[in-house]
């Protein structure tokens, strides 16, 4: 049913169904979600958890990933996506939005939202995207406080600090990092663009009984790993933040090229997804019977009596 009705809402809020899904023993799959029919599909398609990456929200909106977007503007999509769904969202918080305080904002925002989770990465501002060069750390401490003001804010959010330690500093440098964000309050780590098996096996025996993160994003630093291969690895939680965005951007290319090619979109309708899909999809049917249910036509009975 349409999420409109409160019977089919969730009763737990979405911070604590998200850590129900990690007590679980198998790895934690969340697939990136750009918006609300993304994430319908990906909850379709059986995933119990979702991701909004940073770097899809900007590109989706014709922006870099340079920290440019706002708190409200993140806060647009996590409402799509938690509500579409249904799920439990990560959502990724970039740097904070600015210090301890612009931190707490956002957790409060967020969680307001819909969000289930977030992550914070120790990056200064214009931060880039994790498998780039040359990207600029903040002090630990200073990172740590942010964490602290999150972990201070929430009510239900699980927060995962995020080190972008390891490309400059080696895997000892982020795993101090990491320990420091743990004792802040952070509930779990993401170490961010390892370039190897050997670098994350090494990061996760480093911390043994800590939650992490492994990050499968295409055209990085990071080889191709499967879920159960992170797994093995001691990893917790997967996210692929921008591969159905790459997916989506990719056809859409293909279809304004042949409608200036053709004149039409007559050679690529076996590549689009039919108006029935689209409906089965949004639950077109499921709204229009709610609507019919609510504003069923009462038929007068009799004639009213003149005073």
């Amino acid at each position: 049913m349409p999420y409109l009705v409160a019977a089919d809402l969730p009763t737990e809020p979405a911070g604590v169904r998200f850590r129900n899904l990690l007590v679980r023993p198998q790895i934690l799959r969340m697939p990136g979600t750009h918006n609300g029919v993304a994430a319908l599909q990906a909850a379709r398609a059986g995933f119990e958890a979702l991701y909004l990456s940073g770097a899809a929200m900007s590109s989706s909106m014709g922006l870099p990933d340079l920290g440019v977007i706002t708190v409200d503007e993140v806060c647009f999509f996590i409402r799509q996506v938690a509500r579409a769904s249904g799920l439990p969202v990560l959502v990724d918080g970039d740097t904070g939005y600015g210090e301890a305080l612009n931190v707490m904002h956002m957790v409060r925002a967020f969680e307001e939202a819909g969000a289930a989770a977030v992550h914070l990465e120790d990056q200064l501002l214009p931060k880039k995207c994790g498998h780039l060069n040359d990207k600029k750390l903040a002090p630990p401490h200073d990172m740590a406080a942010k964490v602290a003001a999150a972990a201070k804010a929430r009510r239900n959010l699980f927060v995962i600090a995020r080190t972008d330690a390891a490309a400059s500093e080696g895997i000892d440098g982020a795993v101090a990092r990491a320990r420091l964000y743990l004792e802040a309050g952070a509930d779990a780590i993401f170490p961010e663009a390892l370039t190897s098996a050997d670098m994350f096996r090494a990061f996760a025996r480093a911390m043994p009984g800590v939650s992490l993160l492994a990050n499968m994003t295409e055209f990085g630093r990071t080889p191709f790993f499967t879920a159960s291969e992170f797994e093995a690895m001691g990893y917790r939680m997967v996210i692929w933040p921008v591969s159905a965005l790459r997916a989506a951007n990719k056809a859409q290319e293909g279809v304004y090229a042949a409608i200036q090619r053709d004149g039409g979109t007559q050679n690529m309708i076996d590549r689009m997804q039919t108006r029935q899909e689209l409906y089965d999809t949004i639950r077109y049917h499921d709204y229009e019977a709610l609507d019919a249910s609510l504003v069923k036509t009462i038929v007068p009975q009799g004639m009213p009596q003149r005073d």
